[in-house]
């Protein structure tokens, strides 16, 4: 299969409106070589599963809602991880671009930055960037990696001027560390390119997936965020 024009997808919602500016397309790619222990779409971790679709097909599938998505919104590449099928990611840009269509990426940047993924950014007008844990151990324990490659590409954003929504989940006694937070806001005082800090209070909707799927759900003791949660990390935080 051409990994240029072919990618594979777990689903589209053509409504978006919690992964970027506007009224927003997003595509699901298929395929995350990360393993969050909160993840809520542990479906689409297994690139094996999922659709294939072509560059055309989708680009013309969005180009059906321009009128709802533009001039405020866009469309929206999130996951899985899409970074992990770039090449098409690169195609699909390029015909957005000349849309005149606003192109986001939903990542973690767990990436080795190639010139291929260079190439991408080129086509990128935001990155909503999530950033799993500031501690590269406590990292490694959630996600399954430590955080240098997340670290080195939200730098790399901030080098090249690509702006930048930053992410984090915030789960009772794992993300929410005073000293891991303060750690995390000297980080993000380093980068001039941040637009956006989003806080996404932990929830165990995912939960059932897991289970469906035969899966040990590790963190269903942890309870849910609440608003005073995410209010204690905002003032931390000094957003």
């Amino acid at each position: 299969m051409d990994k240029q024009n072919y990618a594979k997808i777990h689903s589209i919602e053509t409504f978006g409106t919690v992964d970027g500016p506007g009224v927003r397309f997003v595509c699901f790619f298929q395929g995350c070589h990360l393993e969050c222990k909160y993840c809520h779409n542990r479906d689409t971790w297994d690139i094996n599963s999922g659709k294939y679709i072509s560059a055309d097909e989708l680009f013309n599938e969005i180009m059906k809602y321009k009128t709802f998505i533009t001039p405020n919104g866009g469309f929206t590449a999130s996951g899985g991880e899409p970074l992990l099928q770039p090449y098409f990611l690169i195609s699909l840009f390029k015909k957005l671009k000349e849309a005149n269509i606003h192109t986001a990426i939903d990542t973690s940047g767990m990436i080795e930055i190639t010139d291929t993924i260079k190439e991408l950014l080129k086509y990128t007008d935001l990155v909503l960037l999530d950033i799993k844990h500031i501690n590269p151990q406590k990292c490694k324990e959630l996600v399954g990696f430590s955080n240098e490659k997340e670290l080195a590409f939200a730098r790399y954003l901030n080098e090249h001027n690509i702006p930048v929504w930053i992410r984090q989940v915030i789960i009772p006694g794992i993300t929410d560390d005073e000293n891991d937070l303060l750690d995390l806001k000297t980080f993000l005082n380093s980068l001039h390119n941040v637009k956006k800090i989003e806080l996404l209070p932990y929830h165990r909707l995912g939960q059932h997936k897991w289970e469906e799927l035969g899966f040990n759900y590790e963190l269903k003791d942890i309870r849910p965020a609440t608003e005073k949660d995410i209010e204690k990390v905002k003032k931390i935080l000094n957003i």
